[in-house]
């Protein structure tokens, strides 16, 4: 039998502690080659729309340090880094070398190059100094970390006083009848898609039951505030799929 203080949830299943991260770097290596085209059909392009937003609010400058934690397919790692420009520099880090290599190539193919550092990073154990980064982004990636705490603690750490953290996440949608239709297009539609689409229905299975086991809007809220961020607020988006949650330190 497991031992309840040693467990954490992957999907719907409960797991040690030390298998969490080898688990979900074996989904995103399974769905790496199809994630873009995997998150057109899953969002129905909305995705989109949800980064556009997180870059619009993150305030990033000329001249800015960004870290982009769990940065996939660098979607938002190619806007920062126009933003910054030259003198800026963006650090495009994921945990699972299969998904930093997307972001490689992506980022490759927008001629970006002399304001980019790529590192294979965890997001409770990050390799740069205290006050580091203007701005700390992560994507749809919090929900897979092991210990949300631990990463939320390092991100306040390397940001520079004045500077913020973004999290963009899938949440949990506010209004009643809405979550019972977006439930049933999640857990009957996604994963058949992610069969369809890449021949892998179990990855996308976890996925679907991950985005259920994270933290709701006001817990992460809590969250953030406990790992003395300031200002902690955040946005829903198309009804709470998804919200943005942004943080300040001072």
């Amino acid at each position: 039998m497991r031992d309840p203080q040693n467990t954490t949830h992957f999907g719907f299943t409960d797991v040690e502690e030390t298998e969490k991260q080898g688990l979900v770097a074996n989904v995103f290596k399974n769905v790496a080659a199809n994630y873009d085209v995997m998150n057109d059909a899953m969002s129905l392009g909305v995705h989109r729309a949800w980064k556009w937003f997180a870059i619009a609010q993150s305030g990033v400058k000329q001249g800015d340090k960004v870290l982009d934690l769990a940065a996939g397919s660098a979607d938002l790692s190619i806007k920062f880094a126009e933003k910054v420009g030259d003198e800026g520099q963006v650090f495009v880090t994921d945990i699972n070398a299969s998904m930093l290599e997307q972001g490689r190539r992506r980022m490759a193919d927008a001629g970006h190059a002399g304001n980019v550092e790529f590192c294979l990073v965890n997001a409770e154990s990050l390799p740069f100094p205290d006050n580091y980064f203007d701005c700390i982004t992560i994507s749809f990636g919090l929900r897979n970390v092991t210990h949300k705490e631990t990463a939320l603690a390092e991100m306040q750490r390397c940001v520079k006083p004045g500077g913020r953290v973004l999290i963009l996440e899938f949440s949990q949608p506010t209004n009643e009848s809405f979550r019972r239709i977006y439930d049933a297009y999640s857990f009957n539609v996604i994963p058949k898609l992610g069969e369809l689409i890449s021949d892998d229905r179990e990855s996308y299975q976890y996925l679907v039951e991950s985005i259920r086991k994270h933290p709701n809007q006001e817990s992460l809220k809590k969250m953030m505030e406990t790992a003395a961020f300031d200002r902690v607020r955040y946005h829903n988006l198309t009804g709470g799929v998804v919200a943005l949650h942004i943080g300040y330190k001072y």
